[in-house]
C-alpha cells in the first residue's frame, strides 16, 4: 500500500520556522515529482513547491525566498523547510507524488497524504 505521510507541523510565531517532511511507502519515487501543496480554511488548495526526479525546483510567487524544498532519494523523503513564516502561511500542508517525473501546479498528482497543519501566529 502506498502512503505519504507528512511530520513537522505546528504552532510558531510569526518570523519562525518549520521544517516538514513527507515520508514515502509502498513504492519508491525516485523517478517521480514530488511536491508541497496548502490549504487554508475556505480557501482552494495551493501550490507551494514543487521537484522534479532530475532536479528542476518550482516555487510559488508567495513563499520564494523563503521556503526550500529538497529530497533524499535514498530515504524516499521530501523536506520543505519553511523561514520566516507569516500568519499568511497558516494552512494544512499536504505532499504530493506525481505520475510522472515533472512536478509543476498543473501537474497530475497520483498520491497525496494526509495532511500536517502549520500555524502561525502574529
Amino acid at each position: 500500500q502506498v502512503q505519504l505521510v507528512e511530520s513537522g507541523g505546528g504552532l510558531v510565531q510569526a518570523g519562525g520556522s518549520l521544517r516538514l517532511s513527507c515520508a514515502a511507502s509502498g513504492r519508491s519515487f525516485n523517478n517521480n515529482g514530488m511536491a508541497w501543496f496548502r490549504q487554508a480554511p475556505g480557501k482552494e488548495r495551493e501550490f507551494v513547491s514543487g521537484i522534479n526526479w532530475f532536479g528542476r525546483i518550482d516555487y510559488a510567487d508567495s513563499v520564494k525566498g523563503r521556503f526550500t524544498i529538497s529530497r533524499v532519494n535514498a530515504k524516499n523523503t521530501v523536506y520543505l523547510q519553511m523561514n520566516s513564516l507569516s500568519p499568511d502561511d497558516t494552512a494544512v500542508y499536504l505532499c504530493a507524488a506525481s505520475a510522472t517525473a515533472v512536478a509543476a501546479p498543473s501537474t497530475a498528482y497520483a498520491y497525496w497524504g494526509q495532511g500536517t497543519q502549520v500555524t502561525v501566529s502574529a
